[in-house]
């Protein structure tokens, strides 16, 4: 039997992440067994860097010395322990890592991609769509001119956020200022480019309604978090009015947030993120229940290499697939050199098909890249893409 001999947690970052400030720190774990194989797994941050951290620690008390083929047994035997693991997104973040690290250890046991080992591959294709590409992006030719470039790299989906500083309310100039930059996205890039409108859970209802409503005309593919995540009862009274479909997910936890988000309607295309509702096991039981109502799904990916490979493996199963996140084209370098194992071509991932998650840590910058602290507070929120937080 083979079990968890080493756990290494690292926190890595720099002051070069200029697209996703939320992202200048990735936590990433990695699992050494009793054969010597390495698995490797990450957490997301976002203003929570050191809790996440620490909640890795507690749970590596749980796994330390198990055999890691028993996902479910391990997660299973922390959860109950753990109080309020389903409401605390430090714990599942924590519990994720471990889960999608234990995955690689498996897949490289078995001489087997991850993907293989879930029912093999449904899509040959994982297409991608653009988010981090519009760093200070204010008017609507920043938005354009920055999205052609992407265009001639071959993506033809974008996710962007055209709201400014507007929160919770909209002004009339807001909402001017959005229809334009989005108008202009349609009109300049055609109708054969999908456009994905990012809210960032930042309106109350009445606003969010007016929002959507106000550009519905440019069929966006979705729209995503309209209201404030609280509000789920505003989505009802959302969809009344708005035609765009309303995407979801990245603040829910486990396979249950979901199945009642989407059997009571609330949502048409689901977002799980695989590092915070407890890895890729639970990623296939979301996608099977969404499966089941005939809701597409587009994991949330905003974070690090390792995310996205693990995303990725289950992408390549799933025959709800809709499309992929990426940030990847406006990574900092340190960030994309980290692992080597998948590509993007002509806006499309690509995994290398080696075993387990399909990915080779570059040993030297893994250690070069170690940070200790808290992500920095800037003068935009760290939800939003830098420099576009403004009037």
């Amino acid at each position: 039997m083979e079990t968890i001999k080493n756990i290494d947690i690292y926190e890595l970052g720099s002051q070069e992440e200029k697209s996703s400030p939320w992202s200048s720190t990735i936590l990433i774990l990695k699992l050494t067994s009793s054969n010597g194989n390495t698995g490797f797994g990450e957490a997301p941050t976002t203003l929570m860097t050191l809790p996440v951290k620490e909640s890795m620690k507690e749970v590596a008390r749980f796994f330390q010395d198990k055999n890691y083929f028993n996902i479910e047994k391990n997660l299973r035997s922390y959860y109950r322990d753990a109080f309020y693991v389903t409401k605390s997104i430090e714990e599942t973040a924590a519990l994720s890592a471990f889960e999608i690290a234990s995955w690689d250890l498996i897949g490289k046991d078995l001489g087997s991609p991850v993907y293989n080992l879930l029912g093999g591959q449904f899509n040959d294709k994982i297409r991608a769509y653009a988010n981090g590409w519009y760093s200070d992006c204010v008017k609507p030719d920043d938005f354009v001119e920055k999205a052609k470039k992407l265009v001639k790299n071959g993506y033809t989906a974008f996710k962007f956020d055209p709201f400014g500083n507007n929160y919770d309310k909209i002004s009339h100039e807001g909402l001017s200022k959005a229809v334009n930059i989005v108008s202009a996205m349609r009109s300049e890039l055609g109708n054969n480019i999908d456009l994905l409108i990012e809210c960032h859970g930042r309106f109350s209802t009445r606003y969010a309604i007016k929002v959507g409503e106000a550009l519905d005309e440019f069929d966006p593919l979705f729209i995503e978090e309209p209201v404030h995540p609280e509000l789920e009862s505003g989505l009802y009274e959302f969809k009344k009015y708005v035609n765009t479909p309303v995407a979801l997910g990245e603040r829910l936890l486990n396979k249950e947030d979901f199945a009642r988000y989407i059997s009571n309607g609330l949502v048409d295309i689901i977002q799980p993120d695989i590092t915070n509702s407890k890895g890729i096991l639970e990623a296939k039981k979301i996608g099977a229940i969404a499966d089941s109502f005939g809701t597409p799904v587009a994991f949330h990916n905003a974070f690090g290499p390792v995310q996205t490979a693990a995303t990725l493996n289950v992408d390549y199963t799933l025959s709800n697939f809709l499309i992929q996140e990426s940030f990847e084209a406006s990574w900092p370098e340190w960030k994309k050199n980290l692992f080597s194992g998948y590509n993007i071509n002509n806006g499309h991932f690509e995994l290398s098909g080696k075993p387990g998650l399909g990915i080779t840590v570059n040993e030297k910058l893994l250690e070069e890249s170690r940070i200790d602290g808290m992500e920095p507070i800037g003068i935009d929120p760290p939800w939003v893409v830098s420099g576009t937080y403004k009037n």
